[in-house]
């Protein structure tokens, strides 16, 4: 033990190592844990280790979920829903309140655990993930109180299964918990296989308050227990992991109709300008990249310096990453605690070793490693280019990237060089440079001169491969809400397809018309020369311009041009709108005609008009927020326009069909590639030519005719586009979300109805994608 006079020599830290006998205790008592089913604990099945990561001794057995023990699980959760859905909002959010209270009772109790489980440092347990947790809880006993009236004629969605990562077990069990019993619905949840003793540890608390048996449902196992649930008949799933499985996830529930909400993978940037406090970011960079041993999805493992400060910094930073305490994770001292596992930590090795072959150079810190436990030391690589394995791949550990950059504009794109979208921070004293850097950075979050602040009213999700959805606040709840069904309108049957070959006479006219695909505001012809004969009960329409891959290229090509439509005011695209309203008032009775022709009901010329009003209307109606999350600091949420959006469209009135997607999807700020309805592409050709008479920017409506199916799987696979709609059969449906799991675009296939009661407002919910941004105020 040293002495004072050395520890005065010194001034380091002596040991704190908080006491976990309760715990351990608590864990030798029931040493093998059942399943939480129906309101009771089931007796232990196959049983698998839970180990201590940090010492690697077994804490517990826990049962491996079977596809049986799944579907129990459900049918006691579908049991059960009616009636918790049947419950006041008031009701619900007594049940919350009490597990909100239980918890804050055994805090230590479960923070303790959670270092036991995870192997994460004690510091951030106690001060990040158990006040987290419960702040989750209460927060959505109130969002129980409110919802039915901030959330009117909507109803819950049923049965949710979701599925947690290993990171904060505790946290992700309360941030997708608390939002589904509020809103209404039952959960079947699934612990990650490495870390399932605080849900168990949870079940013991619904047990002990007497929360409806059923509402809550827990079931512990592996992958194969996690694709059962997936498989299962509930009506939503939300997951939170890997971006592999998250793709898995979207072809295992394509065209089964549930909700899907997927927080994947990270890579997230940090941004340090040369004005940057660089004491300030130096820490928030400690924060950003080996909180939590970089193991959870949003931290920020991509470090990017002004070069003006590069070496200042650089300097500065591998002092203090010398300083940082790696060790006992129950020590109140310690820093960082270990990696998850075994295999995680020869994941990560495996993956340094590639980074340093490729030329990047690894610094660690000094204090050598415990003799037992799955410990990395923190680093920093050094000199790895943009193609270096460990920048492109997630390193899932204690280990961030530097590299400089000279511009804002570099920054920013060196930042998105990245299929991942989760978050970012931008350091700098210049709040002018860093709100423009913020708008402009591809991710669902942005910390500006802060890294890693969460709350439960703070929506938080990803972009791209960090999948889609958010979760927290307003946006978080309204996900485990659906409007009521309505029985579907019949889908109007496509006429023949019969493409006809290149060059093709058309049918005798005095002067003679050839249709054309709508690219970039022009009329072209199709890369493959050539066009279909579009029939209607037997008799030949005309020819339509048939569109292929290519044109989807070229579509999608033009529609990133056209982002300055994004950049305007609601204001100036709702003028727009308003002037093409009017520019199809003029042509009414010439599309009338066309309609009557061909077996539609002409009164859809003039619902397209009102619809292009309410569009109008609606364009500068799309509203952010300021939300109240923590002291001195302002939380912005913003919708944002997806941005290149793919549409494909029902047969049913081919008109209004379209428009009843197109027009809110860019009144929101989209630019559009959209497939009209093969029953008449006709009038998708004259719309155009409104289109084209109504200052609607070349671009921002692109039009390719052609068989839907096909032209929308090419659309699904797009990587350039960011989120597609598609109105049409289930077996297409299914189609476009299994072919879109690739690029992980967000999808929405809606039930095919009669347009002119679209509600708009649920089109614009789908057109826009939240961006939170947090920024210091009143420091």
């Amino acid at each position: 033990m040293p002495s004072v006079n050395e520890i005065l020599e010194t001034m380091d830290y002596g040991p704190a190592p908080e006491a976990s006998g309760e715990v351990t205790a608590w864990l030798q008592a029931r040493g093998r844990f059942g399943h939480l089913i129906g309101g009771a604990m089931t007796p232990p099945g196959t049983v698998v280790a839970v180990q201590n990561p940090a010492t690697g001794e077994t804490l517990a057995e826990v049962t491996r979920g079977s596809a049986a023990e799944v579907a129990a699980a459900v049918a006691a959760a579908r049991a059960a829903a009616p009636g918790w859905a049947a419950l006041s909002g008031h009701e619900r959010a007594k049940w919350l309140y009490a597990i909100a209270r239980t918890l804050q009772k055994r805090e230590a109790f479960f923070r303790i655990l959670e270092v036991l489980d995870s192997g994460k440092p004690i510091r951030e347990t106690r001060d990040f993930d158990l006040p987290l947790a419960i702040r989750h809880v209460y927060h959505h006993a109130g969002w129980a109180e409110l919802c039915a009236d901030d959330f009117p004629g909507l109803v819950p969605r049923g049965t949710v299964g979701a599925i947690l990562p290993a990171q904060a077990p505790l946290l992700m069990l309360a941030a997708k918990v608390a939002p589904a019993l509020a809103a209404g619905n039952t959960v079947v949840l699934k612990p990650a296989e490495a870390t399932p003793l605080s849900a168990l540890a949870f079940a013991e608390i619904c047990l002990e308050i007497g929360l409806p048996a059923g509402v809550l449902n827990i079931v512990t196992g592996d992958g194969a227990t996690g694709a059962a649930l997936a498989a299962a008949p509930v009506e939503q799933i939300v997951f939170t992991g890997t971006t592999e499985v998250g793709r898995a996830l979207r072809r295992a529930t394509a065209g089964a109709g549930k909700a899907l909400t997927l927080e994947l993978g990270g890579k997230s940037p940090v941004l340090v300008f040369a004005d940057a406090d660089l004491d300030a970011a130096i820490e928030g960079v400690v924060a950003a990249a080996w909180t939590h041993q970089g193991q959870i999805c949003a931290t920020g493992p991509r470090i990017f310096v002004a070069e003006a400060v590069a070496e200042t910094f650089t300097a500065r930073l591998l002092t203090r990453l010398q300083k940082l305490r790696l060790g006992d994770p129950l020590d109140k001292c310690t820093d960082l605690g270990a990696v998850l596992s075994p295999a995680l930590l020869a994941q990560l090795h495996a993956l340094l070793a590639k980074g340093i072959a490729a030329g990047a150079r690894l610094i660690t810190a000094e204090p050598p490693l415990p003799a037992r436990g799955t410990f990395c030391a923190p680093g920093l690589l050094i000199d790895a280019s943009p193609a270096n394995p460990c920048v492109t791949e997630d390193l899932f550990g204690p280990i961030g990237t530097l590299a400089s950059f000279r511009t804002p504009a570099e920054a920013v794109e060196l930042a998105n060089a990245t299929r991942s979208g989760l978050a970012a921070s931008v350091w700098t004293e210049n709040l002018t440079l860093a709100q423009d850097v913020a708008a402009k950075l591809a991710a669902g979050t942005v910390w500006i001169n802060c890294h890693l602040l969460l709350d439960a009213a703070a929506p938080c999700g990803g972009r791209r491969d960090s999948g889609f959805g958010r979760s927290g606040g307003r946006d978080g709840l309204r996900a485990f809400l659906r409007r009521p069904a309505t029985a579907p309108v019949p889908e109007a049957p496509a006429p023949d397809f019969n493409p006809a070959p290149s060059p093709e006479p058309a049918l005798p006219q005095p002067i003679d018309r050839t249709a054309k695909l709508y690219l970039g505001g022009a009329q072209k012809r199709p890369e493959g020369g050539q066009s279909w004969r579009v029939t209607h009960q037997g008799q030949e329409i005309g020819l339509a311009p048939l569109g292929g891959r290519k044109d989807i290229r070229n579509a999608v090509e033009a529609a990133h041009k056209a982002a300055g439509w994004s950049k305007l005011t609601g204001h100036a695209r709702a003028q727009v709108l308003y002037f093409l309203a009017e520019n199809l008032s003029l042509r009414a009775a010439e599309f009338e005609a066309r309609l009557t022709g061909t077996g539609h009901d002409p009164s859809e010329v003039a619902q397209t008009i009102r619809l292009a009003f309410r569009a109008a209307a609606l364009a500068d109606k799309i509203e952010g927020a300021v939300i109240q999350t923590k002291s001195q600091l302002l939380t912005l949420t913003r919708p944002e326009p997806w941005g290149v959006l793919g549409i494909a469209c029902a047969n049913r009135q081919p008109l209004l069909g379209l428009a009843a997607l197109v027009l809110p999807a860019i009144a929101a700020g989209n630019r559009v590639v959209a497939i009209p309805a093969m029953a008449q592409p006709l009038v998708a050709a004259d719309f155009a030519q409104v289109l084209d008479t109504s200052d609607v920017p070349g671009g921002v409506v692109n039009l390719i005719s052609g068989p839907r199916d096909d032209l929308a799987k090419v659309l699904a696979g797009h990587d350039d586009v960011a989120a597609l709609w598609y109105a049409g059969s289930p077996e297409g449906a299914a189609m476009v979300e299994r072919e879109s799991a690739a690029s992980l675009k967000a999808t929405w296939c809606p039930t095919l109805r009669d347009w002119a009661a679209q509600e708009m407002r649920e089109t614009l919910e789908q057109a826009t994608q939240t961006k939170t941004i947090w920024m210091p105020y009143g420091m």
